[in-house]
């Protein structure tokens, strides 16, 4: 079964968060249930220069405002096609923002069009190439549909992944002519979504199957209160709605084999971690001492990610003899907040303001604990890689990170299931409390020795969810078969 994978960005071509993880991981999960998966992704200038073997697919004469290429090769061990469109993509740096950090101001069109070309890739315009089934991710991918639909043709099903709802793609409604879209598309039952066009909308509301990735979030986002004002529409889809949790490359995440980290381990041997603290701890200009309980942020800074609580929590940390790395990026006071208390206590606290991939590698492998206090999380990758580097999750309870850390509470322990800390309600004084028990757990070396070996023992990998992925792909298609919507190949 050929697949096509539509994404604004996969790992190791551009990545700016956890989707390209997913999208670049998912192609070789899907290898052993038999899915042929190419990616379609922007031909941003570092994508372009990793393409080998292209070859020219499709042709535009204009496509949103400009000449533009598909091209069809292999880049990052990926089979992928990149549209070339330099009006639209020829820009260093973030793919969504500029310099000042702003949106592009032609964001809309710019996924319009990766929607544009994904349609006609579906309708069989590139020869040799028809896709049984296109998986979109995100709202940049939220036309493809669309595009089938007011095309008013034979094209295969659509299935829409989530994996932030508070991004939609909302964008004015003057530019439906240049999207290429029909006046008769802004309406309710189309792309409007409160007078603007709605991009994801569009896609949640046109999809032949909506997932999202995890179970708890799926159920979060179909109600008013998780909804972010689709949540009347998700919950109309009803069973066309699943979550499915992502899983992780443990062929780049494996702390047996991971060439980034200083010293190799495993569960059957976690003395290795203790050369992985001190390192990280000279890395970022601590005192080495191996008995102080060492905590790791790898996360954007944003207070959905609930960074503010640890910032505010901090002073706490400091009496009661903690450590902490952070390597991260985002809201500019939060930014300043962690580099100032840094400055204050350098020896305690250590940041790295920015993305650092082989940092993220070195705190998930020199790190005691690792923080996720997100006030909501889609699925969260981060603590799936502390379960795999045997760094102890501390995460709230909400979204996938409920779904994926079983706490530590007395019933779990004393059953050998515990993995991590998980802390509810979402806020200062259950934070802080869930700080003090996880020094209280770390300070009794057996049970925080299970707690990681529990983790390190858990399959994080793509095995189960790509079956599921698969299963749904094939159930997609059969309904659509049925249902009289002309097949793909």
């Amino acid at each position: 079964m050929k697949v096509l994978s539509v994404t604004a960005e996969v790992f190791p071509l551009v990545k700016t968060g956890g989707l390209a993880d997913v999208a670049g991981a998912l192609p070789a999960a899907l290898v052993a249930e038999k899915i042929e998966m190419r990616t379609l992704v922007p031909g941003y200038p570092g994508v372009l220069a990793a393409l080998e073997d292209a070859v020219e697919a499709l042709t535009y004469g204009d496509l949103m405002g400009g000449p533009a290429r598909l091209l069809s090769g292999r880049a990052g061990g990926l089979d992928v096609f990149a549209l070339e469109a330099s009006h639209l993509y020829d820009r260093e740096g973030n793919p969504y923002l500029n310099a000042a950090g702003v949106d592009w101001p032609d964001n809309g069109l710019r996924f319009a069009a990766l929607a544009r070309a994904a349609a006609d890739i579906g309708l069989g315009k590139v020869r040799g190439y028809k896709p049984s089934l296109i998986h979109g991710h995100d709202w940049q991918a939220g036309l493809v549909p669309a595009y089938l639909r007011y095309d008013d043709a034979s094209g295969p099903p659509f299935v829409l992944t989530i994996h932030n709802l508070a991004f939609q793609g909302r964008f004015p409604r003057e530019q439906l002519s240049a999207m290429g879209l029909p006046d008769h598309a802004f309406t309710i039952d189309g792309v409007e979504y409160f007078g603007d066009i709605g991009m994801l909308k569009a896609g949640i509301l046109m999809a032949d199957r909506v997932t999202t990735v995890s179970p708890t979030y799926a159920a979060e986002i179909a109600s008013d209160a998780g909804g972010m004002g689709l949540g009347g529409l998700l919950k109309a889809r009803g069973e066309a709605l699943v979550g499915i949790l992502n899983g992780l490359d443990t062929t780049v995440w494996d702390p047996l084999s991971d060439p980034l980290i200083t010293k190799p381990y495993s569960a059957g041997r976690l003395s290795g971690r203790a050369a992985n603290k001190a390192a990280l701890q000279a890395r970022f200009g601590l005192e080495i001492k191996p008995d102080a309980p060492l905590f790791g942020v790898v996360s954007r800074l944003t207070g959905q990610k609930g960074l503010d609580l640890l910032l505010a929590a901090l002073p706490m940390l400091l009496e009661m003899g903690a450590q902490l790395v952070l390597v991260g990026s985002g809201d500019a006071q939060l930014e300043a907040g962690f580099a100032a208390t840094s400055g204050v206590a350098p020896s305690r606290i250590g940041c790295v303001i920015g993305y650092d991939e082989v940092l993220g590698h070195q705190i998930q492998a020199g790190a005691d604990a690792l923080l996720v206090p997100s006030r909501f999380e889609p699925c969260g990758l981060t603590q799936l890689s502390a379960l795999r580097y045997g760094a102890v999750p501390v995460v709230a309870r909400t979204g996938g990170l409920a779904d994926t850390v079983i706490d530590a509470n007395p019933m779990a322990i004393a059953s050998g299931v515990a993995t991590g800390v998980q802390f509810a309600p979402i806020d200062q004084v259950s934070f802080d409390e869930a700080l003090r028990r996880t020094i209280r757990l770390y300070r009794d070396k057996s049970i925080w020795s299970a707690l990681q070996r529990n983790g390190m023992n858990t399959d994080v990998s793509w095995t189960a969810s790509a079956r599921r992925y698969a299963a749904l792909y094939r159930d997609t298609r059969a309904k659509a078969r049925s249902s009289g919507k002309p097949p793909s190949v």
